[in-house]
């Protein structure tokens, strides 16, 4: 089984995904952290570079897709494939970053690797509000992150309630998290795992 988690940067994917992999006794699996070698590129010279960058994201995260199908374990996974050509590719294309015709290669591309996976069992969507992101950002310190500009966070927003909503052909649990703290409040943690055994095993009403 695949279970994948999706929100924006700072909506809390990577805490619930190591909680729900403790409860459930699932493999979490997270992007891996490799070398690109076309990010010192892309940051000397954006247009240039970002169809390259694009492509390597999207060749790497199809690998790890291709994994999780013939692994024999349940697998949660914090970050798709599908929200980095929905959301990111997409907003480097809104953004200008990426032009018409490297844009609909690339969807070209995604879409015969789409005939090679199947899509992931079921979409936690985690849902909250860019003074929920800020907060959360502010909080955990990165300093990479420090700088990233509030219309940003809002554009990546946008894309991902049309990602979710209008392009995302599987199941989908989305969960409000503006107002919970499930990794210090239990009962918050609970009443999503009590959500996520209603869509798998149907033992709750949704």
């Amino acid at each position: 089984m695949h279970i994948a988690v999706a929100g924006n940067i700072g909506s809390g994917k990577t805490t619930l995904t190591n909680l729900l992999a403790r409860h459930y006794d699932w493999e979490p699996r997270f992007e891996a952290v490799s070398y690109n070698p076309y990010l010192e590129d892309y940051y000397a010279d954006i247009q240039r570079w970002a169809f390259n960058l694009e492509v390597y994201f999207l060749k790497e995260r199809f690998k790890d897709n291709l994994a999780i199908e013939h692994s024999r374990k349940t697998i949660i996974q914090d970050r798709s494939i599908y929200e980095g050509v929905y959301v990111f590719a997409a907003n480097n294309k809104r953004m200008g970053q990426l032009s018409d015709r490297d844009y609909e290669t690339y969807m070209e591309l995604f879409e015969q690797m789409l005939t090679q996976l199947r899509i992931p069992d079921l979409m936690i969507y985690l849902r909250a509000d860019i003074a929920h992101l800020v907060e959360n950002i502010q909080k955990r310190g990165r300093d990479y992150e420090q700088t990233i500009q509030i219309e940003y966070l809002q554009g990546l927003n946008e894309l991902y309630e049309e990602f979710i909503y209008q392009k995302y052909p599987g199941r989908v649990l989305t969960v409000d998290v503006n107002n919970l703290d499930y990794q210090h409040r239990p009962e918050d943690l609970k009443s999503i795992i009590d959500r996520i055994d209603a869509h798998l095993f149907g033992l709750f009403p949704i």
